[in-house]
């Protein structure tokens, strides 16, 4: 089975990669190493009958005599004897003198004769129906003063050697498919050992936290070296990335939000100023849009802003009772502005340990929308109090419009608002942004309407310290 985007299954693996490589590599050994211990094998027998058929040759040649004219033989018992040694083979022979055969077989001929006393012939006939070796030996024997060539002519059949050779070859290919099992086995573990510091150096990496941009320095093998330097490269472009959008964000929250206040300001000083109802309308207007446009900007660099400090987000101890102050003392004046009063209940210390920007963002978010809908002349309660031994829970009660019970797990997604705003100005990321954080560090937000309908309550709930 393949996958024609990123190939086989097992190479997409380096250590199978290396395993099956090594797997051929031990393959393409044990063959041949088989293929060689056969051959010397073979080789090894047939020159051992050789030796001793050429021994035996030579024995009976030397067993030659001549007597009154005649040249006489008696077989000696060794030379046949020894041929037993290499096996059950049948045997022939024959001795023929100046072209007549004195004793042996008629019929045996040899592939080819000595040209010189001396001279050993060895060659392989079909004989018989069988394959035989055979060694012919060249001696002169004086028969009434007169040379007289003699050869003498043995063969064996070749079922012993055979059956050598074929034991042998058995014996070597057990061996070389152990020593395959054997490489294969090593292989892997060379392939798994050789691949440990790769391993290592990818732990490294998975422990290190989203916002750990510091160059790793581990000593690692040479091949990885590169490897090495360009992920070093790379984690220090992310961190200049990071610094630039921070910085840019920063700067884009002063430039964005100074105009628009300067344009609502002129805008206000103008609907003084002017008298037609027409005109009023349309400042109205102005007004209404230059504070969406500003409070959507604001809501997303805030939202930027949660979103880069999380990955680095810092670990201080901070003082809920004195976070919460300071953020109700920031929205005094604009709950002034619609008689709304803001009422501050919490024990000291609550210490927790966070980001204070991002936790003062999330509740300045939270308390700012309960004054943007709540009704005038009404009251809101900020409480800070243990939820239990290890939870502290920031509570934000309005006396407004609440949430529809349809509509609750919905709201903390982005740009989502409830069905009950009518023409209030909002950018549906206050609440996105306050469960941003508190999961961050975390937490937990929980919303609800207690009252029956009228008002709502937003629960802000982080770990202790």
């Amino acid at each position: 089975m393949s996958d024609t985007a990123t190939g086989p299954f097992w190479w997409r693996s380096i250590g199978q990669r290396l395993t099956i490589l090594l797997a051929g590599i031990a393959a393409v050994l044990a063959i041949l190493s088989w293929w060689m211990v056969t051959s010397f094998a073979r080789e090894a027998a047939e020159r051992t009958q050789d030796n001793v058929l050429v021994a035996s040759a030579t024995t009976i040649a030397e067993a030659l005599r001549s007597e009154q004219g005649d040249i006489l033989l008696e077989l000696p018992y060794s030379a046949f004897a020894m041929l037993d040694a290499i096996g059950e083979d049948r045997v022939f022979y024959r001795v023929a003198a100046d072209g007549e055969t004195l004793t042996g077989y008629d019929d045996l001929m040899p592939s080819g004769t000595p040209d010189r006393p001396g001279d050993i012939r060895v060659g392989t006939i079909s004989y018989r129906g069988d394959l035989v070796r055979t060694v012919t030996v060249r001696r002169t024997v004086l028969a009434n003063q007169q040379p007289v060539p003699v050869l003498v002519t043995v063969a064996q059949t070749r079922t012993g050697v055979e059956a050598i050779g074929t034991g042998l070859s058995q014996t070597a290919a057990v061996l070389s498919v152990a020593l395959f099992i054997l490489a294969v086995g090593l292989g892997a573990f060379a392939a798994g050992n050789a691949l440990k510091p790769l391993n290592s150096f990818a732990q490294a990496v998975t422990r290190r936290g989203p916002s750990d941009l510091r160059p790793l320095r581990r000593k690692v093998p040479d091949e990885l070296s590169p490897l090495l330097v360009a992920l070093n490269r790379l984690m220090e472009r992310l961190g200049q990335s990071i610094r630039r959008s921070e910085e840019f964000i920063a700067e884009a929250a002063h430039r964005v939000r100074t105009p628009l206040a300067t344009v609502r300001v002129q805008a206000e000083l103008a609907l003084h100023t002017v008298e037609k109802d027409e005109e009023k309308q349309m400042l109205r207007r102005i007004i209404r849009a230059v504070d969406e446009s500003s409070r959507s900007a604001s809501q997303l660099l805030d939202h930027a802003t949660v979103s880069f400090r999380a990955d680095a987000l810092a670990r201080d101890n901070i003082d809920l009772a004195d976070l919460a102050s300071r953020v109700t003392d920031g929205l005094a004046p604009t709950a002034d502005m619609k008689d709304i009063s803001v009422r501050l209940n919490v024990v000291a210390p609550a210490t927790v340990q966070g980001d204070a920007i991002l936790l003062e963002s999330a509740l300045r978010n939270v308390l700012d929308n309960s004054v943007k809908y709540s009704p005038a002349e009404t009251e809101i309660n900020v409480t800070l109090a243990a939820l239990d031994k290890k939870t502290w829970q920031i509570t934000v009660r309005d006396q407004g419009r609440g949430f529809a019970a349809d509509s609750i797990p919905a709201l903390t997604e982005r740009f989502k608002r409830g069905g009950n705003v009518d023409q209030i100005v909002g950018s549906g990321l206050g609440l996105t942004i306050a469960e941003d954080v508190l999961k961050a560090h975390g937490g937990r937000l929980e919303l609800s309407t207690p009252n029956e309908g009228i008002g709502a309550c937003v629960s802000l709930i982080l770990p202790a310290a």
